[in-house]
């Protein structure tokens, strides 16, 4: 069909502009059957969402309604994207959708709206498989976009806007508590409901869960000075140490990360300011004085005396 076009299919910029086009499509496509499905599934059906988390309580398991919020962020960043699709001007913003973000998104929104349904159906094991492929497809869209796309604040803050942002905080979701709390239950590590005395049970395996993956946040939020991770890592946080009951390794690891994180970032850009002040300061050249004290050490190495300026003979000079 291509070589039925008016177009020629192999010009770069052709190609750019139909990847463009598909893209204005897709996306909207699939967040709205991502947005229908998370709806669906949490209203409409029962058990649904939330229901389930109830039945399967864990160490590491956040509260409901704080996730739900983060989520409805996570959409709104997208629906932004989504406008911006359609009015992108700017070569660089073309280039990061289709060359940076690209398909991802859209393969991102489709396999959220298929674990809702495996969610609610009870397959533990297809959810925990379909959330890690969701990672690893945001991993790899948002360090494609950090390396090749970054976009500098003044100049484009609606990329940063909609584009970063939206993406980190859809990777930071399954990464930090999604995909750790489906394997949980997939593991068998959570107590029945209505017995908060079995809270503790795996509450070291949850610990090392929640260390990891805060330690990965605060790696990136220290080197890349990352406000954005920094405000989701602490939003989920706070998500997990808010739902009671918890282990106290659990409760005290969650708060922690949610005072260190900010802390963290905040040291990291006053270092940065102090580096670069230092860095920018301006070296004076040398004084007269130490000009006058001596000749340059490879003059004095070459065997040149000094001697003392005397005063021109104009009459010998002239004739």
């Amino acid at each position: 069909m291509m070589e039925d076009l008016p177009l020629d299919a192999n010009n770069p910029a052709v190609r750019d502009y139909l990847a463009l086009i598909r893209l204005q499509v897709l996306t909207p496509l699939s967040l709205l059957v991502n947005i229908t499905a998370v709806l669906v599934c949490s209203l409409s059906i029962s058990p649904g969402i939330q229901d389930i988390e109830k039945m399967f309580p864990s160490s590491i398991s956040p509260k409901p309604l704080l996730i739900a919020s983060y989520l409805l962020l996570v959409y709104v960043g997208q629906v932004g994207y989504c406008i911006l699709l359609v009015t992108a001007r700017k070569p660089e913003t073309k280039k990061t959708i289709t060359k940076g973000v690209g398909i991802a998104l859209v393969l991102a929104n489709w396999i959220m709206g298929f674990w809702a349904v495996a969610w609610v159906m009870q397959w533990f094991l297809v959810s925990t498989v379909l959330l890690g492929i969701l990672l690893l497809i945001l991993l790899y869209c948002n360090v494609v976009i950090l390396i090749y796309h970054r976009p500098e604040l003044k100049k484009r803050p609606l990329d940063v806007a909609f584009i970063h942002a939206p993406l980190r905080f859809f990777l930071v979701l399954p990464l930090q508590v999604m995909f750790p709390y489906s394997l949980f239950v997939e593991l068998g590590y959570t107590w029945e409901p209505g017995k908060p005395n079995q809270y503790a049970n795996h509450q070291w395996a949850g610990f090392g869960v929640l260390l990891l993956v805060n330690l990965i946040g605060l790696t990136v939020i220290v080197v890349r000075k990352d406000i954005v991770w920094c405000v989701a890592a602490v939003w989920i946080d706070i998500a997990i140490w808010s739902a009671k009951p918890k282990p106290s390794p659990i409760f005290i690891a969650a708060i922690t990360f949610t005072a260190v994180h900010p802390i963290a970032l905040i040291f990291a850009a006053v270092w940065k300011k102090l580096r670069g002040t230092d860095e920018g300061q301006i070296r004076l050249p040398p004084d007269d004085n130490s000009r006058v004290d001596g000749p340059p050490p490879h003059r004095q190495q070459q065997g040149h005396s000094t001697r003392p300026p005397r005063e021109v003979d104009t009459e010998a000079l002239w004739g």
